[in-house]
């Protein structure tokens, strides 16, 4: 199996075992669970959680057992910086089709480190990029 990057929904309805994480996402996070994937979270996506949590759109402890667990090595999550190699491949994403910043930032991790993107929006599956939902 292969690793990915996650975006921020992907992410926040596998931490609530939601039934709107799309099934080949939810194997790829069972796969995590599991120890077999490494799944990346880019750093912007722990800045959303917390604009997501200042607005009263998901709960506190959310992002606070997430970052327990990244302390503590609990989970087979990784995060990834915004980096020069990120902000070059930004400049790939075409704005047209994904205008939304955050979401061209998550994309350009992902194809950065040429890895798939667990995601649902449409506009990065529309993007030409390795989208897995």
């Amino acid at each position: 199996m292969t690793d990915y990057v996650t975006d921020t929904h992907a992410l926040i309805w596998y931490l609530q075992d939601s039934d709107k994480l799309g099934r080949e996402a939810d194997i790829a996070f069972e796969a995590c669970d599991r120890g077999e994937v490494t799944i990346v979270i880019p750093t912007l996506c722990l800045i959303e959680l917390i604009y997501l949590q200042e607005k009263g759109r998901i709960p506190r402890e959310l992002k606070k057992t997430l970052d327990e667990h990244l302390a503590l090595g609990l989970t087979n999550f990784v995060t990834a910086d915004l980096t020069p190699a990120v902000v070059s491949a930004l400049e790939t994403i075409p704005r047209d089709l994904v205008p939304d910043l955050p979401d061209r930032v998550i994309a350009a991790t992902a194809k950065a480190l040429n890895l798939p993107l667990l995601s649902r929006d449409r506009a990065l599956q529309r993007s030409g990029l390795n989208v897995v939902w």
